[in-house]
């Protein structure tokens, strides 16, 4: 069985790569006019974020599906070579404390109650609004209509869990923990090379198990050059780049990247505007966040690198020939999106991030929290999936026609 992606749709734009361009040519200088040169090349990370996502189709959401459904696990394989860069890069570096003489510091929350709830429910809602945070982004990037109902409802979910969050904060919860601190440097990044090649062992097993064979991929349409502008691209290219490119935004900005609390400041300044006195929560109370709503938003980093992120997805899909949105949305489908994506973003406060804040980035700061996060949402991943028959009942039938 092979894996390839769709066919590049005949309605595609001609001129949505020369769109993305110029986007990003003007959004690089007016950040550097009006914030920082750093601010303009974050804004560049995350541009180059959303074309390595977009192009080799690095998703989590159906990477974990497919593993879940089919013990497929390529994409799980993939996500452990990305970790295990990461850490390689991000620990002594992080034990430093220093990055090029600028001061660096990792994702690391607390790991308790809230992070569990969290993670759960943001599982689930991987599943039902069709990606997680990177996914969403890079999809509405890429054309997808239907997830920017996703993202819509991300932001919201996400802003109202900022309103509940001191209670979900009070139940009990171990302090924020770091494995580079309490192991040292060398304990820490053996027994997290150690943990990333067992998982990777454990679901080449299983697949070989039940297929007889690990599965190949296409090579695609493009080769050479083409292929690198063009994609698609294999899954190891995205995991490489993707860590390079964290690595990048922790020497530019001097913390790893993040996606999901830009959605909750976009939120909390919207109902700002329409007279919510979101500044006494005692969320946006805190020193940081307080800043943050009172600022312009393009002084927020992960504002800033999230629409870089799709500006650089609108290029991918733009190069590949595939930006054709299609506003054609079944009903069940756009109840789903709805739904998930309120679990996304109330799932993501709760656990001090996403995918990428808390998994990515906090497994790569060597943060407690991150491996909490990644077993509470891939259990949360396996009841999303029972759950997508009922909004996608194409999946039902195609399941009985595979025997998958």
């Amino acid at each position: 069985m092979s894996l390839s992606l769709p066919a590049a749709a005949p309605a595609n734009r001609p001129n949505s790569p020369m769109v993305a361009i110029g986007l990003l040519i003007a959004g690089t200088l007016a950040l550097s006019l009006v914030v920082s040169g750093k601010q303009a090349l974050l804004f560049l990370v995350g541009g180059a974020l959303g074309l390595v996502l977009y192009h080799a189709a690095f998703g989590f959401t159906s990477a974990w599906r497919v593993f879940i459904n089919e013990r497929r696990g390529a994409g799980l394989r993939a996500q452990m070579v990305m970790l295990a860069i990461a850490v390689v890069l991000f620990f002594p570096t992080l034990a430093a404390g220093t990055l090029f003489g600028t001061p660096v510091r990792g994702l690391v929350a607390p790991a308790g109650t809230s992070v569990v709830v969290g993670a759960f429910i943001f599982g689930i809602g991987m599943q039902l609004g069709g990606g997680c945070a990177s996914g969403t982004l890079f999809t509405v990037g890429g054309g997808n209509a239907r997830m920017l109902v996703t993202l819509l409802f991300f932001i919201i979910g996400g802003t109202f869990a900022t309103h509940h969050l001191e209670w979900w904060s009070a139940l009990p919860s171990l302090p924020p923990t770091s494995i580079v601190t309490t192991m040292g440097l060398f304990p820490a990044l053996i027994f997290s090379l150690a943990l990333f090649a067992a998982i990777a062992s454990l679901s080449a097993r299983l697949e070989l198990r039940r297929h007889g064979s690990l599965q190949r991929f296409a090579a695609g349409e493009h080769q050479g050059w083409q292929r690198f502008l063009r994609g698609p691209w294999p899954l190891v290219w995205g995991a490489v780049l993707l860590a390079l490119l964290n690595y990048a935004t922790l020497a530019l900005a001097g913390r790893p990247w993040g996606i999901t609390s830009a959605f909750a400041l976009w939120g909390a300044k919207t109902l700002d505007v329409i007279g919510v006195d979101v500044a006494s929560w005692a969320f946006w109370q805190q020193p940081a966040n307080a800043k943050a709503l009172v600022s312009p938003v393009w002084e927020d980093v992960t504002t800033v690198m999230d629409i870089g992120i799709m500006i650089g997805a609108l290029l991918a899909a733009g190069l590949a020939g595939r930006f054709a949105p299609n506003l054609n949305i079944p009903m069940r489908s756009l109840v789903a999106a709805v739904v998930g994506g309120l679990l996304l973003g109330y799932g993501s406060r709760l656990a001090y991030g996403c995918n990428i804040g808390a998994y990515f980035s906090g497994i790569a700061s060597g943060s407690l929290h991150g491996w909490l996060w990644l077993v509470a949402a891939f259990v949360g991943n396996s009841v999303g999936v029972r759950l997508r028959p009922f909004f996608f009942p194409g999946e039902r039938r195609e399941a009985k026609l595979t025997g998958c």
